[in-house]
């Protein structure tokens, strides 16, 4: 039996190949239809490319029969120039253009990374301010702007839940980013009790503990314990319990694959996919 939820897999699961510029949004898309098990494909405004991505985009979706579940900007409202500023709520303004024309209803947004010379607290009321105007736009397109749980200033539930709070919009949520938490020593079931009502889409991700000498990229958790990211269900992240409580819930939003291991980055994304798929057939 096809599981209740929605999947969807990030562009970002494989980023290299736009990096090295090898792939086009188009080519994502195909390749997510062709050999992954998802219902839809979530997007970036990194990678957006209009004069390419416009008269592709729509063809590829529809060959592959698959829906855009999001599309993530990658904004930083706690730059201290105003104008890079202005330039970042464009960006996230932009990407709910973009989720607007593929019919996409939520746009993940982040905080912000602390700047040398400003303070938390100043840093803070940027994000909020910042927040406050894209969730008034997106507000009007009736698309939901969702907080990933990222970096110093949202990485904790409570501070995502505390910026939530203070922007105070319908169209704000959270983006519930289950490896995340684990890079802040939180425990992603906890979080997701203090963030369930909150909660308006999914990254699904896991990292795995790893030694100094390990050889690829790695993240280093707030309290000094290194991770790499891995295939979803092989790692630390409790998968498992997440999933039946979001069921429980009656959560009924996109779960989004977010792949970030160190190996190929297609064979990685599918067998991420077919784990979750599994996972959710099990429920």
């Amino acid at each position: 039996m096809k599981p209740a939820f929605k999947t969807s897999l990030s562009v970002w699961s494989c980023h290299k190949y736009f990096f090295d510029k090898v792939w086009t949004n188009a080519d994502f898309i195909h390749f997510a239809g062709q050999q992954t098990l998802v219902d839809g494909v979530e997007l970036l405004h990194k990678f957006w490319n209009p004069v390419i991505d416009i008269p592709q985009i729509e063809k590829a979706l529809q060959q592959e029969g698959l829906e855009v579940a999001c599309v993530g900007a990658s904004n930083n409202f706690a730059l201290p120039n105003t104008a890079d500023r202005d330039t970042q709520l464009q960006q996230v303004i932009d990407s709910i253009n973009i989720a607007d024309l593929y019919g996409a209803k939520v746009v993940r947004v982040f905080s912000g990374s602390l700047q040398e010379g400003v303070s938390f607290e100043q840093g803070q009321r940027w994000i909020i301010e910042g927040l406050k105007a894209a969730a008034e736009y997106a507000g009007k397109k009736d698309i939901t702007l969702c907080l990933e749980n990222h970096g110093l200033f949202a990485g904790k539930a409570g501070q995502v839940q505390k910026i939530i709070r203070e922007v105070n919009s319908p169209a704000l949520r959270s983006t519930f980013d289950t490896g995340n938490f684990i890079l802040v020593d939180e425990n992603p079931n906890d979080a997701l009790e203090q963030l369930n009502t909150m909660i308006a889409h999914v990254h699904c991700k896991d990292f795995i503990k790893v030694e100094e000498i390990f050889q690829g990229e790695t993240y280093v958790s707030l309290s000094g314990v290194r991770y790499a990211g891995t295939v979803i269900g092989e790692g630390s992240v409790p998968l498992d319990s997440l999933l039946a409580r979001l069921h429980e819930l009656g959560y009924d939003g996109w779960l989004t694959v977010e792949f970030e291991g160190n190996e190929e980055q297609k064979s990685g994304s599918i067998r991420s996919v077919a784990n979750l798929t599994s996972m959710l057939e099990k429920l």
